[in-house]
This record gives structure tokens, sequence and C-alpha cells, in this order.
């Protein structure tokens, strides 16, 4: 059985999900049981910074990161708990490489958006149910990487080595680019490096408020900070130690008087009771906080998660309501909502914030050119060419 949506699509029958409990929920700030320490880190300005912040933190120094690693592997120590302890120890590998979204691995194309990532951390303590890290990691210590100098320089190299062309760089593949920020200070290094930078910008991507350390640096408009936002409900029963849209939008606004552009990532938008009402709320409360002269970018994407991840998400947090969605199997090998489905999702958020701010660059990620077409009417020629766009701010 079909249903018609308000934009004319035929939208598959599908159990909407509930709305959650209207209970207050507040930001939950790391606080490690233990420091793990590889040997050789000690004079880093990183670990410095986190022991200077953990004065009463035990600290243990351990010989390699990768063979406590490879110890944990044969313990029953659960994600959660393993999380408790944050491990400093050098990058041996690449900090600076192109987004996932660039190369698929299952022979289809999605547009992507010609990102780049630094990887300066890996995984997360905001326990976000629908986080793709808890199945996508092969460990689950909360890992900081200290040789930011050797970070700096590969960018330097990576820079240099492509003098035409431009790079729109973020922090937030595999950690939350700001949500230890308080601990390690590690922002200030990298906005004051993109700062210097004539063709490259630096995004830090967060569900948190932590931006007090960035207020007084000299960014010169080349740091982007950007929030993902959904309607409060699913922040409170979904994104479990993060915090809320208001306290978000409340640092945005700051954000946006200290001079720096700020951007919105609607992703993951949930298919719920009342979701129309629900978006079009976050979009006003949006543009109440920040005026349309400061934002940089809008994207959107819908809920999507790997194969087998429904039911490690069913495991660790039963309460959650985003396994209950109708989610089937696409091209990419993830579990998606029909395409209608999100098709009826983006055009009304497209339709939401041309209302309040039309001049606004917006996006969808990690999604299917016929989708872009019904959304946007076009698709961007190649990933480069959306790439130079968004960069042009």
């Amino acid at each position: 059985m079909l249903v018609i949506s308000s934009s004319g699509c035929a939208l598959p029958t599908a159990t909407k999900l509930t709305l959650y409990t209207d209970e207050v929920t507040a930001m939950i700030p790391y606080h490690p049981e233990k420091v793990l320490l590889e040997a050789g880190c000690e004079d880093s300005p990183i670990a410095r910074n986190v022991l200077r912040s953990l004065p009463d933190t035990p600290v243990e120094i351990i010989e390699s990161a990768e063979a406590k690693v490879e110890e944990l592997k044969h313990s029953d120590l659960s994600i959660a708990r393993a999380k408790r302890s944050l491990l400093l120890a050098r990058q041996k590998g690449r900090f600076f490489r192109s987004c996932q979204g660039q190369n698929s691995r299952t022979g289809t194309r999605n547009v992507c958006c010609d990102y780049f990532v630094i990887n300066f951390a890996t995984n997360c303590h905001l326990e976000c149910t629908y986080c793709f890290l808890q199945s996508y990691l092969t460990f689950p210590y909360l890992i900081v990487y200290t040789n930011v100098g050797d970070l700096l320089r590969e960018l330097e190299l990576a820079f240099e080595a492509e003098p035409g062309r431009r790079f729109r760089v973020g922090t937030g593949e595999l950690s939350d680019s700001l949500a230890l920020d308080p601990l390690t200070g590690y922002s200030r290094f990298l906005v004051e490096f993109f700062a210097r930078q004539s063709r490259a910008l630096l995004e830090l991507k967060t569900k948190t408020d932590c931006i007090d350390q960035l207020l007084d640096l000299d960014h010169r408009r080349r740091t982007v900070v950007a929030w993902s936002v959904n309607p409060p409900a699913i922040q409170r029963g979904e994104e479990l130690k993060t915090s809320s849209l208001e306290e978000r939008l409340s640092a945005a606004s700051r954000c946006a008087e200290a001079g720096y552009p700020v951007a919105f990532h609607f992703d993951p938008m949930v298919h719920h009771e009342g979701w129309k009402d629900a978006y079009r709320e976050v979009v006003d409360q949006i543009f109440r906080a920040v005026p349309v002269h400061s934002v940089a970018w809008i994207s959107l994407g819908a809920l999507r998660m790997p194969s087998g991840q429904r039911e490690l998400m069913q495991e660790r947090f039963p309460q959650s309501r985003l396994p209950q969605g109708e989610l089937v199997p696409a091209e990419d090998g993830k579990l998606r909502y029909f395409k209608p489905i999100r098709v009826d999702l983006y055009r009304h958020l497209l339709d939401c914030i041309e209302e309040r701010a039309p001049s606004v660059k917006i996006y969808a990620c990690m999604e299917r050119p016929e989708v872009w077409r019904k959304v946007f009417g076009k698709v961007p020629r190649d990933n480069r060419e959306l790439g130079d766009w968004l960069t042009d701010i």
C-alpha cells in the first residue's frame, strides 16, 4: 500500500516513530577514570594540556598503544566501560585523508562534497545511539593523538602538493570536534594554522557547546564552527550525553558574534510522528539565534546505518526508538529509509530553510544523484564542483 506525501511523492506505508519524553537533559562532560599515556608522549603540548586539566586522575604509562588495544581485544570489557579510559598516543599513520564518501566500496556513486578529514582522535563519549563508530571501530578506547606537530606538517605538505586546489577539511569523522577540547586544547593549534591558509577551510563539527576556547582566537574566518542539529525530543532520546539544541544554538550565536562562519547539519534526520512541525521549528530557532549572513552552509542527511548496526543498537540502547523505523538495505550497503521518504524529508527542510534564508548554501550528504535531482532539481557535475562551491564563503 502507498500513501501520497504533501510533496506529491508516493511513500511506502511506514510506521512513524512516536515522540520521546519531555525530560530535560544536559551535556555530560568527559572525565576519564584513568589516563593511559604512551611512553614518549609526555612532553607533547596535547598531553601536557590533558594532564594539567585532570590533576587528580590516575595516569598509567604504557609502552605501546597498539599492545594495549590488542590486549583489550581479548578482554570482556564493554564499549562503554573501555571509553572511561583516555589513551594518549602518537599517530603512527596518516592524520589527513579524503572523506570516506569520496570512495565507494560498493561500486555505487553517492554525490560527495569533496571533503577531507583530520583524524586527530578516535571514538567519542557522547553516546549517540545511532553513531556508526560503535560498529565501525575495531577497538573501544577513546584515543587522542598527541603529535600535533606532525599533523600540521602533514597538512602543509598536502596543501603544497596541489597548489591549485581548495580544501574543505573537517575533524568530526571519528570523534566529535570539540567534546574533548576543554581537556586537550586541540582546536587552538588547528584554528591558528588554518588562519594562515588562503585555500583551505577548517570545519569543527560538534554536538556540544564547548566553544569558550575559540572566542579569543584570530581565526580570520578560515574556521567554520558547525553543529549537528535535531528536534529536542530526538536529542533527548538518542543523543544521550550531548548539549541541548538551545545550548548548541547559544554557542553558535556566540561564535557568530566572534566573527566565525557557522554551519548546521540536519543529520541524521529521523522520520517520526510530527516531524514536519518539529524540523520547521528547529529551522526557526536557528535563524532566531544567528544572522543569515553568518551561516556558511547547511547539510541534509537522513538516518542511515551500516548493516548489522540495528542489532548492536538494540543491545546497547534498548530504549532507542530508531531500530523500530522502516529501514531497508540500499545500493551502498547501508540501511536507509526508502528514497521517497528521504526526498520528502529533504524537500520539506529545503522549503523551510529557503523561506527564512534563501541565500544559504544547502546540500545533501552522501546521497544518490537521483535524490539530488528530485530535491534540488540538478546534480553537481562532480565532487570538485560541489566542494569549490561550498569552500567559497
